[in-house]
This record gives structure tokens, sequence and C-alpha cells, in this order.
């Protein structure tokens, strides 16, 4: 029997995509992403971000903001899934305010990104052999992790600093060539669990820096005076989700006592202006703050590992996308006390980073480059005496988002180093 001539067969071939996705999600409980779009907002003015604002407060839309913005200058990023396009792209239009499409159908890159992941999979004997130009499950990324402490026990050793909300491990990459407590820098990736180019880039980072002791003069020298902290996956319940179930899932997975709605924003959840404004109180929101500061056990650890080494000099945490690099502060205007020089640091990093391969990265606070955004990472450690905060938003601007292709993974990591070292030599050449 022919097809309705009032259905266009565009739609009937949509509509058995969203069939056939509907039988595997319930095959495999699986979140399936056919339909869903990218849009891309264009606010020309304080009205259209208050009127793009208003969508994120429609549940029933079920929206994922990618990229929020506080002013017209930054565009808004959403994914919106297929049941919700037409009305959020009529309500666009009716209030005048501009869109794009930057991905058509997100499903599309989700099986290209784990059709390249099973491709290039071979269990790894060695650090030599390891593969870092694609992307790993968690059980693959603390495989690695002994693989380095084993390749240079004298100096890589693995800590657990805690255990996260379903009982994982949370482990934490120490570099060091002896000493208790000296004067160190942390580094960790993956806070939120789908930024996945910034597990991938920690993997690499541990490997340049094994790699580096001995032979490179400015590593050799700052792990001679400090010591590197380096948590690679530091949501790793949410990690695995990703892997398993939802590959946009951002959160924590811990139950929210009253709400349906699971995990919460870990950086949304330090004790500095937490509950303020730039954090939601809504469980069901991505950017939920939590009951209280410190709820998430991913937090809370390093937390009291922060505050018992108590000589940690350098704070970076590297999310994905946007190309920033960010200082403190997130949840007020008033300048941080260092800002000058936080400054300078921006500046210098984001200039080594773009010597490689021309990469542009942005910098400044937190709430006059990106948004207002309270209970942040470097906004506590700041707060805490750790005068060099830093967060970098690694690739790229918004045409892959949170799928960056794999062949990304190496060039991305490699310039970011650039930036990792400005920042490291400084914290050598300038204690406090």
């Amino acid at each position: 029997m022919p097809p309705s001539p009032c259905v266009h067969p565009a739609q009937l071939k949509m509509r058995g995509l969203l069939v056939f996705a509907a039988l595997l999600a319930a095959a495999f409980s699986t979140e399936t992403f056919v339909g869903n779009q990218v849009l891309r907002i264009f606010a020309a003015n304080e009205a259209d971000v208050e009127k793009v604002k208003e969508l994120e407060e429609v549940e029933n839309l079920q929206l994922d903001f990618w990229r929020r913005s506080a002013s017209p200058e930054t565009p808004i990023d959403v994914r919106v899934p297929f049941a919700s396009l037409q009305a959020v792209k009529i309500f666009l239009e009716s209030n005048c305010i501009r869109y794009a499409i930057t991905i058509e159908d997100l499903q599309t890159l989700v099986d290209e990104e784990q059709r390249q992941m099973v491709q290039h999979y071979s269990f790894p004997r060695s650090v030599e052999t390891f593969n870092y130009a694609t992307y790993h499950n968690l059980d693959e990324i603390y495989d690695f992790m002994d693989l380095l402490v084993a390749a240079n026990p004298n100096l890589v050793s693995k800590i657990q600093i805690g255990n996260s909300y379903e009982g994982r491990p949370l482990y934490v990459l120490k570099f060091s060539t002896g000493g208790a407590k000296r004067p160190a820098i942390w580094i960790d990736t993956g806070i939120h669990s789908r930024e996945w180019v910034t597990q991938a880039s920690g993997v690499w980072f541990a490997k340049k820096i094994l790699d580096s002791y001995g032979k490179d003069p400015s590593l050799t020298s700052i792990l001679d005076s400090l010591d590197i902290f380096l948590e690679i996956v530091t949501n790793p319940d949410g990690f695995a989700f990703t892997q398993t179930k939802n590959r946009m899932w951002r959160k924590t997975r811990s139950i929210n006592a009253g709400s349906t709605c699971i995990g919460v924003d870990p950086n949304r959840n330090w004790d500095a202006g937490f509950g303020g404004a730039g954090a939601s109180g809504n469980p069901c929101s991505e950017t939920y703050r939590g009951p209280y500061a410190n709820s998430e056990r991913e937090v809370k650890a390093i937390v009291d590992f922060v505050k018992s080494h108590g000589n940690i000099k350098a704070f970076i945490s590297i999310h994905s996308y946007s190309q920033l690099l960010l200082y403190p502060y997130g949840y007020t205007t008033a300048r941080a006390a260092d800002y000058q020089e936080l400054d300078n640091i921006a500046k210098a990093a984001v200039t080594a980073l773009a010597s490689l391969n021309g990469t542009k990265y942005k910098y400044g606070s937190i709430i006059t480059t990106i948004y207002q955004a309270s209970g942040g990472t470097i906004d506590w450690t700041y707060n805490q005496g750790i005068k060099y905060s830093f967060t970098f938003e690694l690739r790229d601007t918004g045409r892959y988002g949170f799928l960056l292709p794999a062949s990304q993974i190496i060039p991305t990591a490699e310039e970011t180093w650039l930036a990792l070292m400005t920042i490291m030599e400084y914290t050598r050449d300038h204690p406090y």
C-alpha cells in the first residue's frame, strides 16, 4: 500500500528510525539519540538570553544545554530531542531568535565513535603498545594506570583517595621523585563524565610525564622540586554510565532523596558560593548543585585530600568544550586578589598552546568569560589558598562538542600540554 500523500517519505523514514531506536533501547536499556539535533542559538540581546532561559525551565522538552551563555556575545548550544524539535524551533522563530543546526543527527556521531572504539581496540600489554589515539572505557584506563606504575614504580604510584557513590575506587596517579608532602600540582580530568577528550588527554599526559622525566630538562626540574597528582577519571560512576547507558551523561550517579532524577553536577557542589546563581536547585537539572556542599563523594574525596596534603600550589581542572582557559571567580563579580597575575599566566599559557596547531583559546575569569557559576572547583581551591587555580575547556568550539573525533585526541593533548607546562613552570619558579 503506498504511503499517504499527506505524509512525506522522509517523515516515514525518520519514524522508522525512531521505532528501531526505541526497540534497540528497550533491548539494551541504552539511551539513543536518533533525530536529536544540536542547535546553536544566537541571542541578539539580553532579552533573547532570558527568553532562551525560559526554554530551560520547560522540563517536558528535556533540553540538554551543552553551552550556556550569560550574554549575547556567546552563542548557546543545546541538544534538542527529536520530539521537541518542532516546539523549540517554533518558539525561537516566533521570538525572532536566530539559530543554526550544528549537529543534524547526534546518533550518527555516537555510532561513529563506537565503531572507531571497536575497530582500534587492542589489549594493552605495556604503556608503549597502549593506543593513545582512541577512546577507552573505565577498566582499560584503570589497567593503563597499573601498566604505567609497573613501567616506572620509582617515579609514579597509584593512590586511592576514596570511593565513588557506587563504590568504585577513586584513583590518583602520583608522580614524585621522593619526599613527603612536597609542594604539589594537582590536575584532574573527567569530572563531567561525557567530556571524553579530557580523560583521554589525562591518559596521554600521564605517559608524557613518564617519558619526559630525565629527558626534558624543564619537566625534570619540575618533578625534582614538585609532585604532580593526576586524577584521570574524577567521576567514574558517570563515566561508566556514558560507556554503557547514556553517552550524554554529565553528573554523578547519586540518588536524590524525594526525586526520581539521578545525580549531582560535581562542578556545582563545592563550598564556594554554594547554592548561588549559576547552579540549580532542581535535581533534574544538569547543573543541580546537590543537597549541600561536598555532598558528592567524588568531590569530598578531593576536598579531604587537598586539606590533608596542605601544600598544593597549583590546581588545574580540565573540561571540554569551548577552547577556554579560566581562572576564579565564577560565583562573584569580585576580582580575585591575584587577578592580574592569573591573567598574565593564562595569556602565556594560551599563547604556548596556540604555537603548535594554531588553536585559539579565550581566557579570563569564569564569570566574565562564560557565565556565572556557583559551587565550582577552582573557586574553592583558590579560596583555600591555592593561588594558581585554573580550568581548561578543551576542543572544540561546537562542531562536535562532547563527541570530538578520536583523531583529535593526540593533537588536543599535545597542545594542551604546552599550556600545562607553562603553568607548571610558573608554579616552580614563583613559590609562595
